[in-house]
């Protein structure tokens, strides 16, 4: 279950022929133009060519990565009713185009404590279930490099974020390798993997890890530096990889590396040859 972050240039089902080209059964795809707060509704031409087109695909899995823009914890009222909008829109989305997950960046305490921050995501995250009654999307909480006071660095933020939301089973998780590292998990040994997967079952439960980000990292251990490299390329090196391939195979993955050349190739390759 292995893909990248495809593009919808040019019209949503486009991703699929990303997908063709590179031999994949699974992807990411931005459902809109993820840099703005509002996007046009779905119109029924567009959700039939995309479904029939993943119909037709070797694609198993396809989830979505939500704006960027959405902070559920954001201080400005505007800002958070606009996320809380945003996200409602997505998942309503991502249901009728049939995709599994939308990955969510928790979000951002700014000048409040984290514990105030904690409890607006989930309070958000309850009206955007109430919102969506009757899907099976599930929302995965991305954990993240830690930088600035965004909130999801330790796995203790993402469970504090669920045990205070209302549908717990509307909830997973996405577990970003560059961001892992970069918060301080220093996953590039197999006893390292060992440790660190072992304290995020016993944290957050592996059984609701749902989606992998496959990305090496530019900066180093600890540095909070948000900013991917491609896979053995950086101070992550080829271990950490070679243990998620081989340790959990089922688990759908997705690289984020960057879109230059026929990289998107090599880092699947790569990432194929580490495979015991």
């Amino acid at each position: 279950m292995l893909g990248v972050h495809c593009s919808v240039s040019g019209g949503l089902e486009n991703a699929f022929v990303e997908a063709a080209e590179l031999g994949i059964d699974t992807m990411q795809i931005f459902t809109r133009n993820q840099r703005q707060w509002k996007a046009k509704p779905l119109s029924k031409e567009e959700v039939d060519l995309f479904t029939n087109t993943f119909q037709k695909s070797q694609v198993k899995v396809t989830f979505s990565h939500c704006s960027y823009l959405i902070n559920l914890a954001a201080e400005s009222d505007e800002i958070r009713e606009k996320s809380i909008d945003a996200l409602s829109a997505e998942v309503s989305r991502c249901n009728s185009l049939g995709l599994s997950y939308c990955v969510l960046h928790p979000g951002a305490a700014g000048t409040q404590s984290f514990e105030t921050a904690i409890k607006k995501i989930a309070q958000g995250l309850d009206m955007v279930h109430d919102a969506n009654p009757d899907t099976k999307v599930k929302i995965l909480l991305e954990n993240t490099a830690g930088q600035g006071t965004s909130v999801g660095g330790p796995f203790e933020n993402l469970r504090s974020i669920t045990e205070n939301v209302k549908s717990k089973d509307r909830i997973g998780y996405c577990f970003d390798t560059c961001h892992a590292f970069a918060a301080g998990f220093d996953i590039r040994t197999e006893k390292g993997c060992d440790s660190v997967f072992d304290g995020f079952d016993n944290i957050l439960g592996l059984k609701n890890l749902k989606v992998f980000h496959l990305n090496d990292s530019k900066g180093d251990l600890g540095s909070h530096l948000d900013r991917h490299e491609h896979i053995g390329k950086g101070k992550l090196g080829l271990e950490p990889f070679r243990y998620i391939m081989n340790h959990f195979k089922k688990i759908p993955k997705v690289i984020e590396t960057p879109k230059e050349d026929d990289w998107d190739q090599k880092n699947l390759q790569q990432l194929l040859s580490l495979i015991k």
